[in-house]
């Protein structure tokens, strides 16, 4: 049996979670253009977080959220990473509108979301190269926008809580 001292978990934790958010960060972007926004939360976030995705779940009777807080309260660290809605001005029309001045402010471009769900692959895959256990979560970066953890600009948020244990905790959930 290995025996590892909390502390050390706790340092290399942290450790993989910077890589983690260096990855998303360093992940390619449209026209080279940065809208994300990416951070681990801390203790009180994450309690304010789990609470909200409790009251989230019963106001919405989306049992998932309760579910998802209770992984969120196993996980070592959570990252969040979101993207603005800022628009990039191509008038392309594949967020739906004829022209970027046409779409609502809280609508992010369709590529700050593509940027966003690149940065997503390339940070879950830089977990899984240091063998962290992780998911990513809608439910929690839905409560993380509303408590605007990643500040009021970011309209979209998605979660990554990491953990190390001695089974995946994201993994047969109910």
């Amino acid at each position: 049996m290995i025996h590892l001292q909390q502390e050390n978990v706790q340092k290399s934790i942290q450790q993989v979670a910077n890589c983690i958010m260096i990855a998303a960060q360093t992940a390619p972007k449209g026209r080279g253009m940065d809208c994300l926004s990416i951070k681990t939360i801390n203790e009180q976030e994450k309690n304010e977080l789990i609470a909200l995705m409790k009251k989230i779940s019963k106001q919405e009777n989306a049992a998932f959220f309760f579910r998802d807080a209770e992984n969120i309260q196993q996980s070592d660290a959570v990252i969040l990473v979101g993207c603005q809605s800022e628009m990039r001005g191509l008038n392309c029309g594949l967020c739906g509108h004829t022209h970027c001045t046409k779409k609502p402010y809280n609508q992010p471009c369709t590529f700050n979301i593509t940027d966003l769900g690149i940065a997503l692959g390339s940070a879950v895959s830089t977990a899984m190269q240091f063998k962290i256990d992780n998911r990513i979560m809608y439910s929690a970066g839905k409560a993380a926008a509303e408590l605007n953890l990643l500040g009021k600009e970011i309209s979209c948020i998605f979660a990554i809580p990491i953990s190390v244990s001695k089974k995946n905790i994201y993994f047969d959930r109910q």
